[in-house]
């Protein structure tokens, strides 16, 4: 008995998390990419492993997410995190004001906290700014974003999963009924045309998603916002520094191998294709990011960048926004068969996205296949480039 199929758009975080479960749960897996593996969103993100501390107050369901797959993530891809920690520091009265409510925030989430004094807060981190007032510990942490990638397809493609990159979706394949049933795609190393078919197609595309899933006449709330981030020559810090207070521009510093980086702005564009780093942009980073770390200011830029959130929003914009995730069944949505969508969420919550959309599929298509990713531990990033695909 042959395999259900199903085909993958998107080769970012959800897709190669969403292949990993599918090809678990024995599908026949096939992703297409248009570039290399996390080479959009994901391959730009910060790295920040979200305690949720950061929407405890706001956006406590994304707050849970966080908390709980950061746990998950430790377990079965530590290779890929540093557990190193994080940090919420008070500078000014606006920052001390918030401590009530970040305080039962996270113990509603069940976020671990320690409260420190400013000395305590020093002794930890030296280069932290000498006027912090007050600090909190969360479990955050840092990971490598191509690595953490890697990983789940390396792990898909052991199962038999295939990754086609450099393969660009040109079409949804409609057939007389008006549902989806396969991607007509150009295989950019070979400059060929062709047409895949499959039992049902995921669209996990980031901040794309609206842009493929209108290919069928279907409709996703999607607000795509892109943010620039710094990074920094120095390693100044070993945890990730917030600021204790709202989400903001520039309000994170963390670690990244010998470097920094500060992060982010958010701001909204018409062409996905292209966001410039604006310059003011940068310039906010720096300044905000100094507050936190005043260090940064005698410290060289080694580049700026920026990544696009796909947030979920109706009327909602930017900040205002929540951070979880929604999968999207479009049968159910628009009346069209045979296509899924899944966009929103962080990097950290990518295992649970998958999840979710690994469940949509096999109730979709009579399968009776539970998840299993949550105990199994990931391969190696450097075994995806050690298989024959």
């Amino acid at each position: 008995m042959s395999k259900p199929k199903v085909i993958i758009i998107g080769a970012g975080f959800t897709g190669v998390a969403t292949a990993h479960d599918l090809a678990l749960r024995g599908f026949d897996v096939v992703v297409v990419e248009r570039g290399e593996i996390a080479s959009g969103t994901s391959g730009r993100t910060h790295g920040v492993l979200h305690s949720g501390g950061r929407y405890a107050v706001s956006d406590q369901e994304s707050a849970v997410e966080c908390i709980d797959e950061n746990m998950i993530l430790r377990k079965i891809v530590p290779q890929v995190i540093e557990p190193n920690g994080g940090l919420f520091i008070a500078i000014d009265e606006s920052d001390l004001a918030y401590a009530e409510e970040f305080i039962e925030g996270c113990n509603a989430c069940h976020i671990p906290i320690q409260e420190l004094t400013a000395r305590q807060a020093l002794e930890m981190e030296p280069n932290l700014n000498p006027k912090v007032l007050a600090a909190f510990t969360v479990p955050d942490g840092t990971f490598d974003p191509l690595r953490l990638a890697l990983s789940f397809a390396a792990s898909a493609r052991k199962n038999g999963a295939r990754f086609r990159t450099y393969t660009e979706m040109e079409q949804l394949i409609i057939d007389g009924q008006g549902n989806v049933t396969g991607v007509k795609v150009w295989d950019r190393t070979t400059d060929t045309h062709e047409e895949i078919y499959a039992d049902l197609v995921v669209n996990a595309t980031g901040a794309w998603v609206g842009e493929i899933a209108s290919h069928a006449g279907a409709h996703v709330p999607i607000k795509p916002t892109p943010g620039v981030m710094v990074a920094f020559d120095q390693r100044l810090v070993q945890r990730v520094i917030n600021r204790l207070n709202k989400p903001g521009d520039g309000d994170i510093v963390l670690p990244q191998r010998r470097m920094m980086v500060v992060g982010t702005t958010s701001f909204e564009v018409t062409d996905l294709d292209y966001v410039p780093v604006v310059e003011d942009q940068v310039k906010i980073m720096l300044e905000r990011g100094e507050e936190l770390v005043p260090g940064i200011r005698k410290t060289n830029v080694r580049g700026a960048y920026m990544a696009t959130r796909p947030l979920i929003g109706g009327g909602s914009t930017g900040r205002s926004i929540a951070r979880t995730f929604k999968c999207f069944d479009h049968k159910e949505t628009d009346n069209i068969d045979g296509l899924v969508t899944i966009t929103g969420g962080k990097a950290t919550t990518l295992r649970a996205m998958a999840e979710k959309t690994a469940d949509v599929v096999c109730q979709k298509m009579g399968v009776q296949a539970v998840c299993t990713t949550k105990e199994v531990p990931l391969l190696s990033y450097r075994d995806y480039y050690l298989q024959n695909n």
